[in-house]
This record gives C-alpha cells, sequence and structure tokens, in this order.
C-alpha cells in the first residue's frame, strides 16, 4: 500500500474514511524495494518530512499535499533493506523564537541498490559511508555530505543528552534482513554538528558481540546507552549458524560518564513531578548543584529529549530540544536556579514524556522525567 492513514486523539474518531495515497512511496519502490520503514520526522513549520530510498519530501497534513521536493540523496539505497539510519539534530529554542525554527536532518549510512539481491547469493556488497544533512526549513535546501569512519548498513542512531549524535550496531557489508549482513561494525561512532565539516566523527572503543539484524539501542536517565538484540536468522537459533540469536544486554557508558568528570556534572535538585503536566510556554524553575566555577551561565544548556520507539534501525518519534533560559540566578556557592520556558506548542515539542537534562561544558546531569502537554 503506498498510502499513510492518521491515528486520530484518544476520544476522537478519524475524519478520513480511507487510506491517503502517497505517490512518494510508490516512485521509490525499485525492484529491490530500498523504501520500507521510511523516515518520517515532525518539522518546526508543521509539515512532515518523509524520506523514502533516496528521495524526500515535506508533506502538508492539513490539505493533504506535498509542499516541498527536496534535492536526490544520491549515492545508494537509505531504507530497508538498504537501511541508513536518521535523526533530527537539536532543536535549538530562543525566548522569542522566530516564525519557523530551523531544523536539521541527518541520513548516514545505507546500502548500494543490489546489495540485498546479492546477498541472497552469499556476495556482500560494501556498505555506504556517508553521511547527508539537510535544513528542512531553508527555501533552498541541499545536502552537504560528509564521510564516517567506516560504512554501517542496519545501523541505530541516538540523540545524546550532550547535542551529539551516537551511530551505534550494523554491519559494514549487505544489506538488512535474515542473513544478509556481514562483516559486523563493532565501532560506535561520535558526531558533533557544530564541528567543520570533516572533523565531526569520532571512532569509540568496540563492543565484541555482533549487533546487526534486530538489533537496538537506547539512552537511559543517567546518560549510558542500551544497547540488545541482534538475531540475523528466521528463528531463535544459537547453534551451527554464523551468527547466533543474541539475547546479552550491553551498557555503553560515553566519554561523558568517565569517573573522573563525575564530580564536575550538574545535579538536578527541583522535584520537575511536582509541575505535573508542563503546559506550553510555561515558565518553571529549575535549580542544580555543581562545583563553583566562573563563567557558568554562559556554559549552561537545558536539553529535553523524547525517547523513541525503534524498528528496523530507525528510532521514530525522537527529538532533542535546547529549552530557552529567561533568566539564571546563583542561590548559593555551587547552587543555581534557571528560570527556564517549556516549548512553545505541540509542533515542536509533540505532547508525551520526556528526559530533561542540564548540561553544563558538555557534561550532562542525569535525566528527570517531565511530561508535556
Amino acid at each position: 500500500m503506498f498510502s499513510y492513514e492518521y491515528v486520530p486523539p484518544e476520544g476522537k474518531t478519524n475524519p478520513k474514511k480511507s487510506d491517503t495515497p502517497l505517490a512518494l512511496l510508490r516512485e521509490t519502490t525499485d525492484i529491490y524495494e530500498n523504501n520500507l520503514y521510511p523516515f518520517v520526522h515532525l518539522s518546526t513549520d508543521g509539515n512532515i518530512f518523509v524520506f523514502a530510498n533516496n528521495r524526500s519530501i515535506l508533506l502538508n497534513l492539513k490539505d493533504n499535499k506535498v509542499v516541498k521536493e527536496f534535492p536526490v540523496l544520491a549515492g545508494g539505497a537509505r531504507n530497508y533493506p538498504g537501511s541508513a539510519m536518521s535523526a533530527m539534530l537539536p532543536i535549538k529554542l530562543a525566548v522569542i523564537n522566530p516564525p519557523v525554527i530551523p531544523v536539521e536532518v541527518l541520513v548516514c549510512g545505507g546500502g548500494q541498490y543490489p546489495a540485498f539481491k546479492l546477498a541472497e547469493k552469499n556476495i556482500f556488497l560494501p556498505a555506504l559511508d556517508d553521511c547527508g544533512k539537510i535544513d528542512i526549513t531553508a527555501p533552498n535546501a541541499q545536502w552537504e555530505m560528509d564521510r564516517m569512519p567506516t560504512p554501517r548498513v542496519m545501523g541505530d542512531m541516538l540523540n545524546l543528552p550532550t547535542g551529539e549524535i551516537l551511530m551505534i550496531n550494523g554491519a559494514k557489508k549487505g544489506a538488512s534482513g535474515w542473513n544478509f549482513g556481514e562483516v559486523p561494525n563493532y565501532n560506535p561512532v561520535l558526531y558533533r554538528p557544530w564541528l567543520p565539516l570533516g572533523q565531526r566523527f569520532m571512532e569509540l572503543a568496540p563492543s565484541k558481540i555482533p549487533r546487526m539484524y534486530h538489533s537496538t539501542a537506547a539512552v537511559l536517565p543517567d546518560g549510558k546507552i542500551l544497547v540488545a538484540g541482534s538475531n540475523t536468522n528466521s528463528a531463535y537459533n544459537f547453534t551451527g549458524v554464523r551468527y547466533p540469536t543474541e539475547l546479552r544486554v550491553e551498557k555503553f557508558s560515553p566519554w561523558y560518564l568517565d569517573p573522573l568528570m563525575a564530580v564536575k556534572r550538574p545535579v538536578i535538585v527541583t522535584r520537575l513531578a511536582n509541575y505535573g503536566t508542563l503546559k506550553y510556554g510555561l515558565k518553571f524553575l529549575l535549580e542544580f548543584t555543581m562545583p563553583q566555577d566562573t563563567n557558568v551561565k554562559e556554559q549552561v544548556k537545558v536539553f529535553m529529549y523524547a525517547p523513541p520507539f525503534t524498528t528496523h534501525g530507525y528510532s521514530q518519534n525522537q527529538r532533542i530540544l535546547q529549552l530557552a533560559v529567561k533568566r539564571f540566578i546563583g542561590v548559593s556557592p555551587g547552587r543555581y536556579r534557571l528560570r527556564v520556558i517549556a516549548p512553545p506548542s505541540g509542533v515542536i515539542a509533540p505532547p508525551g514524556y520526556y528526559l530533561l537534562n542540564v548540561l553544563y561544558r558538555g557534561l550532562p546531569s542525569k535525566a528527570e522525567w517531565v511530561k508535556i502537554a
């Protein structure tokens, strides 16, 4: 079905009686498909960014019309079975925001177009090692290309509480599917979007466990990454296969959890649960402690992260926002109070639960759960 449908809010009925056709899905289906599990991101202008295979559009859901088509992201297939990774970069909010807040989307890795078919014959083509970044709110948006340290197909991409991006799991050859991937990519990669082009990637310490088809990763409130899964077999199979079904679970600690830095991390002392549900645009107080330092005000940020639900390497619903700070007050030595502004609308922060943390000089606090509606 080359269509989409609405799931209405609780208590309401769907005004549409049938699915709505979407030409992009039909037009991007090649002989190997390569457009399943498309990437979908809610833009800050209220439109939906949809990416399938190598093409992308902005879709206006109010009148079901395509309002913009972006340039083709050349180089290969980016959706299942040529599974790439995708995430929105942090959305930076201000005390007074422009009518449309800029937002960028990142798409990395994937597979060569015939990789899936050739893998059936045990021929495993190298995965893609390039990354495309695009400002989906820009009038003349273009892909800015970069290159990862290693190829990666069917990996996972996560927003970290530092504003960085983590790429983890996947394979260096082949495609998604049963036994269609080879050469596990054991090394996570860190992406820092604020650095100059060509300097944004850093390869991290490897795991010893292959994490390929049906693997997953999630950011925990303490900043660690829960890593699990990997089953390249069509059933649970633990013996006599190249990559047995994997039931072990790992925790990956990014650089900011170095024990030597623990004393420098902020600690949130406000019980955010006392606020109940945050309202859009609400100004709320947030207190935290940390070792005394100079220029604290200029180095403090507040992030709010919507954890995703994930399948086939795509973390859906994931987004991270840098909240606007209206006022900074030194309460006592090592204790500070912020007056923070909640996101302005459900277009910027869809209703639900978020992890909120304070960041100081790149070091995040443990996160607290907040709900916004």
